[in-house]
């Protein structure tokens, strides 16, 4: 029932900024710890940022101090907004959302963030 859809992604030189978008709908926003992970070619997907309701932030040490994760409860969405975009940044963003009662875990369908030259 929850769905999550990711947007904003897209090719971009080094040093660049981009915001990528998740909606969510289906179930009650609020109920949800949000986060954002990557999965680059030929690697596993890892954490870049999560979000709790509150508002507290934790980071992948890759992209402390350039990415910013945030949401806002009154559209039902999350932000990545991303600085000084490296080529290793590559990768496909995934929208993740757990369930804070029942811990259950969904997942959008990824964007594309290429960084290059």
């Amino acid at each position: 029932q929850v769905q999550l859809v990711e947007s904003g992604g897209g090719l971009v030189q080094p040093g660049a900024s981009l915001r990528l978008s998740c909606a969510f709908s289906g179930s009650i926003f609020v109920l949800y710890a949000m986060g954002w992970y990557r999965q680059a070619p030929g690697k596993q997907r890892e954490l870049v940022a999560t979000i709790t309701r509150g508002g507290s932030t934790n980071y992948a040490d890759s992209v402390k101090g350039r990415f910013t994760i945030s949401r806002d409860n009154a559209q039902n969405t999350v932000y990545l907004q991303m600085n000084s975009l490296k080529p290793e940044d590559t990768a496909v963003y995934y929208c993740n959302a757990e369930n804070v009662i029942s811990h259950l875990t969904y997942w959008g369908q990824g964007t594309q963030v290429t960084v290059s030259s």
